[in-house]
């Protein structure tokens, strides 16, 4: 009697999808392959996060470096700033006050005078251009710092100080001369409190005001 041998049933065909089956089965073909993500290219990385407390650097500017443009006590903004304060206070009739802020600005615009002088004088021959600038400023505050004396005298004769008031004045004549404006003025003042006896000009005894005008 024969063996019964399964093989011999089965059709070519199926014999060699058996053993296509079985090489599979023994290599791990059968299992689930992972295919590995490729990241997308068009995410963008997120920005870094700014620190705490960090903030833009400002624009650096030219002004930025300069503080004496900036209303500093010696500048001319800042002389100014002294001659307002002192009009204010002699709206208010405080004549203390007042006078301390007419010397602060007379003593700030008689140092930039100077020493605009010197630079003027420093520069003489070597940059023409600058040393006219520098004169040019000298004169300026030499004009603004006779305004606060003139201011300042006329403070004193309404406190009733003429003896602080005339060398004022002839301080004034002085830088000013009579043929001035300024000069005039403080010439008119002394022939007023009667240090002078001669009007200037001959035939003119108008009088002034004894307060100063808020600049």
């Amino acid at each position: 009697m024969v063996a019964f041998n399964p093989l011999r049933v089965l059709p070519s065909t199926s014999l060699l999808l058996l053993t296509t089956v079985s090489t599979m089965a023994l290599v791990g073909i059968g299992h689930p392959v992972v295919q590995a993500q490729t990241p997308d290219v068009s995410d963008e990385v997120p920005a870094l996060p700014e620190e705490e407390g960090s903030a833009p650097t400002p624009a650096t500017t030219t002004d930025d470096l300069r503080p004496l443009a900036q209303g500093s006590i010696l500048s001319i903004q800042g002389g100014q700033r002294l001659m307002d304060e002192a009009g204010a206070a002699v709206s208010a009739q405080n004549y203390e006050l007042a006078v301390s802020k007419l010397q602060e600005a007379r003593q700030v615009f008689n140092q930039l005078s100077n020493f605009y002088q010197e630079l003027a004088a420093s520069f003489s021959g070597i940059d023409n251009r600058i040393a006219e600038e520098q004169r040019a400023q000298a004169v300026e505050t030499a004009q603004m710092r006779d305004q606060a004396t003139y201011q300042l005298a006329l403070v004193h004769r309404a406190q009733n100080k003429p003896e602080l008031a005339v060398p004022l004045l002839i301080q004034i004549i002085r830088s000013q001369n009579p043929t001035r404006d300024l000069g005039r003025q403080a010439y008119q003042q002394l022939f007023e409190l009667g240090f002078v006896d001669s009007p200037y000009p001959r035939g003119s005894n108008e009088p002034t005001s004894a307060l100063p005008v808020p600049q």
